[in-house]
Order: C-alpha cells, then structure tokens, then sequence
C-alpha cells in the first residue's frame, strides 16, 4: 500500500502542478529534490511571483525512520520505526477576492520494536488522513457551496455519511482557538481511517485518491472567477491581516506542521505554507456591517454550506 499511494502522490503532484499552471498562466513551479539523514525525502515544487499565485507550493514526501520521543507519547506506543508519506499543498493567491487554499493526502505506517527493544519489522498499524479547506478573505456564498458540493460529491461516492462527518470534523480541527474563530469556511479532514471488518485498506485508498483527484475541480473554477476582480489596497491590507491567522494556526495548532518541526523534517518545505506578505494590527476590528464583517460572522459561526445557504 506505501508504494501504491506514493506512486499515486507523485502523479498526484504533476497533475495538480500543471492544473496551477495554466491558472496562473505566467509563473511555473521550481522544484527542488531532498533527503531527509535520518530516511527518505522529498519533492518540493513552489510557485511565486505569478500573475494569480503570490506564493504556493505542492510538495510531496517519503520519509521513514525511527519515531521520535514527542511522537511516541502523541500515539501513546513504546520505540517504533515509521512510514509516512502524503502530498501537502498550499496556495497564497495575490488577489483577496481569490481565496488561499490548502489540501493534504498521507499515509502512515508504524512497526513496533520487539521486547529486546529491537526493529520487529511488523506492521503494528496503518492509517490514511488528509483533507482539503478553504480560506477566503472576502466571502462568495456561492463560491463556498461550490467548494462543498465538490467534497460532498467526492465523499458520496464512497459513503453517505462521510461528508458531514469529515466536514464537521474540519471545522473543529481549523479552529483557532485563541482566536475563537475558524481559520477559513472549511471543507474535509479526516484522519486515522484504518481497516475494518466493513471497509479495508484498499477502500480507503479509493476515498482517499478520489478526495485527491477532486482538488482541481473544487478550487480552479473559483480562481477563475475571481482572479481579475478588481481590489483596494484596503482590501489588500485586510488580506494580510487575514492571512496573520492563518500563520497563528499553522504554527500553534496543525498537526502536520508540528509533526514535520518534531520529526527533523526539512524546514523550507514545512514553512513553505506561510505567506510572504503578512501584517499583525493591534487590536483590528472590521467596519460595522462592511463584507470584512461578513466573512467574520461565517468564520464565528460555522455554517451548513448545502442546506443553508440560498442564492
């Protein structure tokens, strides 16, 4: 299953790379090619200074190797070797009509050491994750149910109630706490899907790479629409004002950021998903009744984008 989805991730890439591309139609992605010392590597690809994209990378990566202490006790298992590999992007577009992006696919495996404290090789577990979200700085209703009738779309084809399970859960899981407030409108997370008697491995390998295939379905349509609105510099500041929590989330909370900084993953690829142009304005608040306080209501409040909403 490692080589199938790593196979999977690195055609994954090409295809979502070259979709980005044509969006942008100027800038194209650099990539670079590392190794991790302790096991495996990486292919990072990066895309800056486009006509759509201000930054953006879609990075793959295999790494392996023993588990850390730190991961040790989140799992709560004794020394264990371990597999992981997943494809991780994200998307800062210039534009604050068009909204930042992110969407992760991985896959784990752990092996335990025996009781001699030794490498046993076996397979002690085996999950799928991953997910994709949305972050909008202006908010289009109709934008956001797009984004969500695509997840559900991809979700129903495989289980009915995969969509408001995983929707509910990305909420709960892009919430900046400190803040009380959602970092964007949400989308799908999952996480820990392992086999059962009802559904095995290869079941979710399939829900995993149709997720994965309707990325450019759920996000390109909308960067289309908006990417030659026209804006203020107001407007350009409230995305950098915006864009300040979403580097508060990524550096406080997520998972995956944590894991690559604890893992001695390969800083440039894992910071890769902050944005160049950020601002911090001491105690900001939005105008009364402006469209900056219209997204800030959505993202106070979660909502139902496919039974709610009407336009």
């Amino acid at each position: 299953m490692k080589n199938k989805f790593y196979q999977y991730i690195q055609n994954l890439q090409d295809q979502i790379c070259a979709g980005l591309e044509a969006a942008d139609g100027v800038a194209k992605f650099r990539e670079d090619i590392w190794e991790r010392l302790e096991g495996g590597g990486g292919r990072t690809r990066v895309i800056e200074n486009g006509a759509v994209f201000e930054k953006g990378g879609v990075n793959i990566s295999a790494v392996h190797g023993k588990l850390p202490d730190s991961m040790q006790k989140l799992f709560n298992v004794g020394e264990a070797d371990f597999f992981a590999c997943g494809l991780s992007l994200v998307l800062h577009p210039k534009n604050p009509m068009v909204p930042t992006v992110h969407a992760n696919w991985r896959y784990f495996e752990m092996y335990p050491y025996d009781e001699n404290s030794s490498p046993s090789g076996r397979l002690g577990g085996a999950w799928f994750g991953g997910g994709q979200d949305l972050t909008p700085y202006y908010l289009f209703e109709e934008d956001a149910i797009h984004f969500h009738q695509t997840c559900k779309t991809a979700c129903d084809k495989h289980n009915s109630d995969f969509y408001p399970k995983y929707k509910k859960q990305c909420d709960d899981y892009f919430w900046n706490a400190h803040r009380n407030e959602a970092r964007g409108i949400g989308g799908l997370f999952f996480d820990y899907c392992k086999a059962t008697d009802e559904i095995s491995m290869e079941n979710w390998f399939n829900f995993v790479s149709e997720v994965g295939n309707s990325f450019l379905e759920a996000y390109v349509p909308i960067v289309e629409k908006r990417k030659n609105l026209s804006y203020s510099s107001v407007q350009r500041t409230w995305q950098e004002i915006r864009r300040g929590r979403y580097v508060e989330f990524n550096l406080v909370h997520d998972k995956g950021t944590l894991f690559g900084l604890k893992t001695n993953g390969r800083i440039e690829s894992i910071l890769m998903s902050l944005p160049p142009h950020v601002q911090w304005v001491y105690d900001h608040h939005a105008e009364k009744g402006s469209e900056e306080e219209k997204l800030l209501e959505v993202l106070e409040n979660p909502r139902e984008w496919l039974s709610a909403i009407s336009y």
